[in-house]
């Protein structure tokens, strides 16, 4: 029996999955970026003592948070394209630690996953 068709399907089916992983990170990046000049364009006219702010968080850690979510998002950026990558080269879905096939659960709700969920563990 030929596997190409299936494989095929498999293939298109993670291509989407990765894509739609890609709309969802960007769109929470961009949500990030902007709430990162909204604090730019705060933190203008402020004093860089903020840390005595009585009327909530100081904006140093908004500022804090803001770029780790930043990083993080871009990281996972990152590993879309890395996920991607091995896409194309026919190298998806295989733990990088063991070799094992990553379960499909697994891949669905982390389509850039490099690991099995034993070896993530």
């Amino acid at each position: 029996m030929d596997d190409r068709p299936q494989n095929a399907d498999m293939a298109r089916d993670r291509a989407a999955q990765l894509a739609s992983r890609r709309r969802e990170v960007q769109a929470q990046l961009d949500e990030v970026e902007r709430e990162l000049a909204a604090l730019r364009r705060t933190r203008e006219g402020a004093s860089d003592d903020d840390e005595h702010d009585p009327d909530g968080a100081p904006l140093s850690e908004q500022w804090s948070r803001l770029e780790g979510l930043r990083l993080a998002r871009t990281e996972a950026l990152a590993g879309i394209d890395e996920a991607e990558g091995r896409l194309g080269r026919g190298e998806d879905g295989r733990c990088r630690r063991c070799g094992a096939p990553i379960a499909p659960a697994r891949l669905a709700a982390r389509p850039e996953a490099t690991t099995c969920i034993d070896c993530a563990s």
